[in-house]
């Protein structure tokens, strides 16, 4: 965990020292400056993804932590996380898309924590999907419950895996060599803050390649 741990911290790390020192030493060409700035942006709010992660799953196991609780409209939420993600799917050429049964959702939680919920689903889908492939958010009311769906048509994940999806430090692939980067923690935080607000999170998947759902 420790070496993996290391490597993730040390990805983003390098790319964003690297551009930052070009730019010092003004070998970046203008036409290259704002994916400079772009590159190191993206990099550090990756990094800092990753350590908010590592601190609340921290705060969950030492039962620190709280949430504000208030009627809000998951609608609205899922909107506003939308905004801020479409980028990284359009970066993939990915279709990122809503599908709302009806303009208001009403829930007692935390926004900050349900949008963090969202954000991690809709990454997390984003990561497993191939180029030119989609990610869709579906919102319903189902009284008196309102029911999140996050589907994309990535690489699916394998039946024995399944079970282990929300586990902390848990991957399909587990050396520093895989495909795919992350410490599996997102799946982890997601599943405990649902579980915070009395829900519960499902994965659902027909096996590689065929995609997947979460609930």
């Amino acid at each position: 965990f420790l070496a993996t741990l290391s490597h993730e911290l040390r990805t983003p790390l390098t790319s964003i020292l690297g551009w930052a020192i070009l730019i010092n030493k003004g070998e970046i060409e203008e036409a290259n400056f704002d994916r400079a700035i772009e590159t190191i942006e993206r990099n550090a709010r990756s990094q800092a993804r990753l350590i908010d992660d590592l601190l609340d799953v921290s705060r969950i196991i030492t039962g620190n932590l709280r949430l504000d609780i208030r009627t809000i409209n998951l609608v609205s939420v899922v909107k506003a996380a939308k905004d801020v993600l479409l980028p990284t799917a359009e970066a993939k050429r990915i279709t990122l898309q809503t599908d709302f049964e009806g303009d208001t959702c009403l829930v007692k939680g935390d926004s900050n924590r349900l949008r963090q919920v969202i954000w991690n689903l809709v990454l997390n889908a984003i990561k497993f999907t191939q180029r030119g492939g989609s990610v869709t958010i579906n919102v319903g009311c189902l009284d008196p419950y309102v029911r999140l769906k996050v589907s994309d048509t990535g690489e699916g994940i394998p039946s024995e895996f399944l079970p282990y999806v929300f586990d902390r430090f848990r991957q399909a692939e587990g050396s520093l060599t895989r495909k795919q980067g992350g410490l599996g923690l997102g799946l982890a935080v997601v599943r405990h803050l649902v579980e915070l607000h009395g829900g519960h999170v499902m994965a659902e998947s027909a096996g590689p390649g065929q995609g997947s759902t979460f609930t």
